[in-house]
């Protein structure tokens, strides 16, 4: 019998297996699906402030190997998802859940963190730094070494529950980003978010979205992904959570042994709503041919 538990951040898990934020929406969407207790944990839709209504449509695109997103952050708020969503969740998922957190300042990502944190339910606050900072231009908090350190304080210093940065891959350094956060007191990383990608209908000669350029995600951005968890497993000491482009068993054996000690699944979810259910179950027959008895001894194995 293969052991499939992992610990992330000190989150007890029996299996690294995550639907990843913004395409689990907060669980009630696929509980019908499938008990979602099978998964290790999920990672709920990004969650602001203040309720957002998000981009204009269109805002997703179908691509080759993959889609472009740029659906901006649709949410109620925090107050409605701790008043309605997390006692909703309560009613169908026993396990904790990672409270992914996005801001467009310093004082939001705070604000924001500081409630969720104060939430039986919430077993990490997954800190999403690619969104745009208003007080800087509207450049990346987490393109920049120093913003990304300086949100990272601010969250860790009104917060109590583990705080694992979710980084963008849309920089050349991933390694100086990630140490950054260490540095101010991340208990961990979770990478990759989306690339930056566009689409043009070439009939209408105009971008398929409306807000021109989106996420690029999807099988297509996997070998990207495992790049920057190998680079920042290496570089830093704390644990790394692997997303991108992972929509299968293999997939997460692969990442995990680039060193993520558990993966999120992104945008398969939006292609098949079964797919984190059926990589559970086809995770212990893959380890088993591959001579694994204890998945977490696998993490990191790359040199």
């Amino acid at each position: 019998m293969v052991d499939l538990s992992v610990n992330f951040c000190g989150l007890e898990m029996d299996n690294p297996v995550v639907p990843a934020s913004g395409t689990f929406g907060y669980g009630n969407e696929f509980k019908d699906f499938y008990d979602i207790n099978i998964l290790g944990s999920f990672s709920f839709k990004g969650t602001t402030r203040d309720a957002r209504f998000g981009n204009p449509t269109p805002r997703i695109a179908e691509c080759e190997s993959g889609m472009i997103n740029a659906v901006g952050l649709q949410n109620p708020g925090v107050d409605a998802v701790i008043s309605e969503e997390l006692p909703r969740l309560k009613t169908f998922f026993n396990k904790k859940v990672i409270a992914n957190v996005s801001g467009f300042s310093v004082e939001d990502y705070a604000y924001t963190c500081e409630k969720l944190d104060k939430e039986e339910q919430v077993g990490i606050l997954e800190v999403n730094v690619s969104c745009p900072n208003v007080h800087g231009g509207g450049m990346s908090f987490g393109t920049n070494p120093d913003c990304a350190a300086e949100v990272t304080r601010a969250v860790k210093a009104v917060t109590t529950k583990p705080v694992v940065i979710k980084l963008s891959p849309n920089v050349t350094d991933i390694c100086e980003i990630a140490l950054a956060c260490e540095e101010a007191g991340a208990d961990g990383i979770c990478l990759i978010n989306t690339l930056l990608g566009m689409k043009i209908d070439i009939n209408r000669r105009k971008p398929v979205i409306a807000n021109k350029m989106g996420g690029f995600s999807g099988n297509a951005v996997f070998p990207v992904a495992v790049r920057m968890v190998y680079q920042v497993s290496k570089a830093c000491s704390i644990p790394v959570m692997g997303c991108g482009g992972v929509s299968r068993a293999e997939d997460v054996v692969e990442m995990m042994m680039a060193g993520a000690t558990a993966v999120q699944v992104g945008a398969a979810n939006l292609v098949n709503p079964y797919v984190c259910k059926e990589i559970v179950e086809k995770l212990p027959s893959v380890c088993e041919n591959l001579g694994i008895n204890k998945i977490s001894e696998i993490i990191g194995v790359v040199d």
